[in-house]
């Protein structure tokens, strides 16, 4: 934001001279002059003189009054011009300080390391061709003489500030060779302090003698960065983006330069841009300069260059220690580079590019310390996140407890929440025996590594608080952590990363995550490529600066060597069981069976370390509710249930019996039934007529209601609306493979536990994860069937119970002849639309009529009420109500089926088969 312009003082005002008194000198005149006429005396004129001393007097206490006033203005006028000259030199201070900072030279920059962005130069790029006069944002106002002139003149001018212009092509150096090389030797310095080796690469033939071969840009040039060159009178044009010509005093410009220095002598040059020519001092720089600052900034790329194109992870000498975890996983420029999780951790942290060779990293540093330290030492257990390859060399080490990728999402979360239990088994241990750290006991550490910390995550955030838990108490235990990611900014909170000291970086994209890391920039100037795979930046506790390493490479024969090493060792201690079975037989849980109660299944309780079995106390526990999609294993839970049970009641599939059971169940007998089982509730209810679902759903909620002393066991498919507040009566709810995430949601699971692809049986209770007993469907066939099945039987092949019958139908015709096939010991009388008395028969006799004709023959249809049995057919269920005046919901009776509600005396009606009814 600019400043406000300089108010310039104003030009003191001449003071301006009193009028004379003429009038008040005039009054003692007068008064003589009337005195005297009066009195008649001559000394009465003496007041006359008066006048002209008032005059005289006034006129020198004017002068003295301009005088002082003068001398006042030009004193406020100095003490205006004296603030507002240090406000010119305050502001042009502030101007030139700021830009410097923005503009800084290499002097500057040396004294003030600048800060480096990512965009690396262009043509658009300024650069400071040394120091002069510019033009400054500083603007004063007011006043016009030539004082007020100066300092606006001056006001406009900024004295030694940077003078910039654009890189374009290059820049023209004309001079005398020394002094040219000198000024070109501050410019390529100023460059590489400000662009880092990723962005910027400075190539020629003259950089050693210039003194500047020594700074990363130039030893470890990287394809893809601006191209600077350095280049002399005679030399061929460089393949360069842009060219620090030195040519000689006069010398021809070479095509495409737009900037060039005469340089006269040392801070003493001249500019000439398109825009003009203007008089600088050019910074000069001498060899020696370059070489202290080319060695100073070296430590960006270590020393690199020096080290091997490759090392194999068997020419490396493993230490053998007996106290931490030492392994050898690269090769410096003069000794071998030894890292300790324990003792240089307790956790670490390395970073890299994909293709920077971070993987190899992890797999050589894992097998180097399987190379000395057996299963007795040190388990691994190795987590990789980008594919699932990394590690799969690894598996065959008998020191590796496990490998989770992120191709198997659940057995990911499942494996790093079992880390929670293991800290709390080894706190545990160590309680037990009054120990402070697993030295005293020489237990095994477990290190955990991770591949692609960050991809970890993202698919799993929560798991990050487990991280962080194991960092912060794992050196004691013996838990050691080492995250590998592609950048560490944003990824690895400060939490975590202040208990990882041992950092490595390979090649990182972002100076910033080389500076989180290792502290300097170095991981962000490594060069890219095939060759440099493999290049990293080791810093442990005790570094001062990182040191460069070439990561050694893991074969096959490393791998076998160390499996025969280990061969008779045992097997290490897993962190966690192993995941449950995809089915779980009932028979080969005989032996953990317990009297009253049911296995439901085996629990997964990863946190804890335990996968118990879940049972169901029969009449103790209300009950459970199996909710899944179909194939989910619905039917094969109960039928696991059933199988434990000497009687239960399994509901029927048949609605007329699943009619009748309910019923009975709801008549108080439910109480103490022990074991009842009913199959798709949702669909047992929904297949039935609204009044008659509605009514079922009502005897459940009595049922489960009244039911003490009976455990439940239902299932359904879904549980919305008003089966949802039904199965909200059973305490325990499991969730089973669900056709989606919404389905799953709205059976009161959470997204987190909805996986698409749950096998059969496999069941979510709350935050674990059961597998359901199996029992097979033909062996609990050949059982018989249970109680449920056969409590409620009906009648099957109606006969006539007493001599008179009456039958409601419509097709009176077609049914007096089917009737008469099937009873031929009855009398068979088709009901007229005439009123008619009955002749007296020794035979049974079945009166047939519309309900029309029953209605006019009203005395006979009390007759049968009277003396016989009342037949309605299931597809009259008005006439139930308008002619024998039943209120009540009848049994269920399947219509087109050959059923008849049976009506006898006082009896309700009760549900009969006539199979002459039924369609032929």
């Amino acid at each position: 934001m600019d400043s406000l312009p300089i108010a310039i003082p104003a030009a003191p005002v001449p003071a301006r001279r009193p009028p004379t008194p003429f009038i008040a000198a005039l009054v003692p005149v007068a008064a003589g002059v009337v005195l005297w006429l009066v009195t008649g005396s001559l000394f009465s004129l003496c007041f006359a003189a008066l006048g002209p001393l008032m005059i005289f007097a006034s006129l020198i206490d004017g002068s003295r009054s301009r005088r002082k006033a003068s001398r006042v203005a030009e004193t406020a006028s100095a003490a205006a011009w004296s603030l507002a000259e240090a406000q010119l030199s305050r502001l042009h201070d502030d101007e030139r300080q700021m830009r410097w900072h923005r503009h800084p030279d290499a002097a500057a920059g040396l004294a003030q390391p600048p800060l480096r962005g990512l965009e690396p130069p262009n043509a658009d790029t300024e650069i400071v061709v040394g120091s002069g006069v510019g033009t400054s944002a500083v603007r004063a106002s007011g006043g016009d003489g030539e004082r007020e002139r100066d300092f606006r003149s001056r006001c406009a001018k900024l004295e030694n500030a940077p003078i910039t212009a654009p890189l374009s092509g290059g820049v023209g150096l004309r001079g005398a060779h020394p002094i040219v090389a000198s000024v070109a030797r501050a410019l390529v310095v100023q460059l590489c302090l400000r662009f880092g080796a990723v962005q910027m690469s400075i190539v020629g033939p003259h950089l050693e003698e210039l003194g500047i071969a020594g700074f990363p840009q130039v030893r470890f040039a990287r394809r893809g960065s601006f191209r600077l060159a350095v280049a002399r009178s005679g030399d061929s044009r460089p393949a360069a983006d842009a060219v620090i010509w030195l040519l000689d005093r006069d010398e021809d410009v070479p095509e495409g330069i737009t900037t060039v220095i005469d340089v006269v002598e040392p801070h003493r040059a001249s500019l000439r841009t398109p825009q003009g020519i203007v008089e600088v001092a050019a910074e000069c720089m001498s060899r020696d300069q370059a070489l202290a600052t080319a060695e100073e900034r070296s430590v960006e790329g270590g020393e690199r260059d020096s080290l091997p194109a490759g090392v194999a992870l068997s020419d490396l000498r493993q230490p053998e220690s007996q106290v931490g975890l030492s392994a050898v996983v690269g090769r410096g420029e003069h000794a071998d580079i030894v890292v300790d999780i324990v003792d240089d951790g307790p956790h670490a942290i390395v970073t890299g590019t994909t293709g920077s060779g971070k993987s190899e990293l992890l797999v050589s540093w894992v097998t180097a310390m399987a190379s000395s330290h057996g299963p007795d030492r040190v388990i691994f257990v190795l987590a990789d996140f980008k594919g699932g390859t990394a590690f799969e060399p690894l598996r065959m080490l008998p020191q590796v407890a496990a490998v989770i990728t992120d191709l198997d999402e659940e057995g990911a979360r499942r494996g790093v929440s079992s880390l929670t239990a293991e800290l709390r088994r080894r706190e545990s241990v160590l309680a037990e025996v009054g120990a402070r750290d697993v030295r005293e006991l020489g237990m095994a550490r477990l290190v955990i590594v991770v591949d692609e910390f960050a991809a970890l995550l993202q698919e799993h955030a929560d798991l990050g608080a487990v991280f962080t838990d194991i960092a912060a108490r794992g050196r004691a235990l013996g838990m050691h952590l080492i995250l590998g990611t592609q950048r560490a900014s944003g990824v690895i909170r400060d939490a975590l990363a202040a208990n990882c000291p041992l950092r490595v970086s390979l090649r990182v994209a972002d100076a910033a995550d080389s500076r989180a890391v290792i502290g300097t920039d170095g991981a962000a100037e490594l060069p890219g490529g095939v060759e440099s795979r493999g290049l990293a930046l080791v810093r442990r506790p005790q570094d001062a600066e990182p040191t460069a390493m070439r990561v050694a490479l893991t074969g096959a024969a490393d791998l076998r060597a160390i499996t025969l090493r280990w061969a008779d060792a045992d097997i290490p201690h897993s962190p966690w069981l192993p995941v449950l079975p995809r089915m779980l037989p009932l028979a080969a849980l005989q032996s953990e069976m317990r009297k009253g109660d049911v296995i439901l299944g085996r629990a997964d309780d990863p946190e804890r370390q335990r996968q118990p079995l879940e049972f169901l106390s029969i009449g103790s526990d209300r009950g459970i509710v199996f909710l899944g999609g179909p194939g989910s294993g619905r039917t094969s839970a109960l039928r696991g249930l059933a199988k434990q049970h000497e009687d239960p009641i399994w509901i029927p599939s048949d609605p007329e019996q699943a009619w009748d059971a309910l019923v009975a169940l709801a008549a108080d007998g439910s109480r103490g039934a022990g074991l009842v089982l009913c199959d798709d509730i949702d669909l047992r209810i929904s297949e039935l007529p609204v009044e008659y679902g509605q009514h079922v759903a009502q005897l459940w909620e009595q049922i489960l209601r009244h039911g003490t002393g009976t455990t439940f066991a239902l299932t359904a498919t879904r549980a919305a609306g008003a089966l949802g507040r039904l199965l909200d009566a059973l305490p325990r709810r499991g969730l089973l493979r669900m056709p989606s995430r919404v389905d799953h949601l709205a059976a009161g699971g959470e997204s987190a536990g909805f996986d698409r692809d749950r096998p059969p049986g496999r069941m979510r209770m709350g935050d674990r994860e059961i597998q359901l007993v199996w029992v097979p469907e033909e062996r609990l066939r050949s059982s018989g069937p249970v109680r449920g099945a056969s409590r409620h039987r009906q009648d099957h092949g109606w006969s006539p119970r007493s001599g008179l019958t009456g039958l409601i139908t419509a097709g009176v015709p077609a049914i007096a002849e089917s009737l008469s096939a099937a009873h031929p010991g009855c009398d068979i009388v088709v009901l007229s639309a005439e009123s008619r008395e009955l002749e007296a028969s020794t035979r049974p006799t079945i009166v047939l009529g519309e309900a029309d004709a029953w209605q006019r023959n009203w005395p006979l249809w009390q007759r049968v009420r009277r003396e016989g049995e009342a037949l309605i057919r299931a597809e009259n269920a008005a006439e139930l109500r308008q002619l024998a005046g039943v209120r009540e919901l009848p049994p269920y009776a399947r219509p087109h089926a050959g059923r008849a509600w049976s009506l006898i005396g006082d009896i309700g009606p009760r549900r009969v088969v006539i199979p002459a009814l039924a369609p032929r």
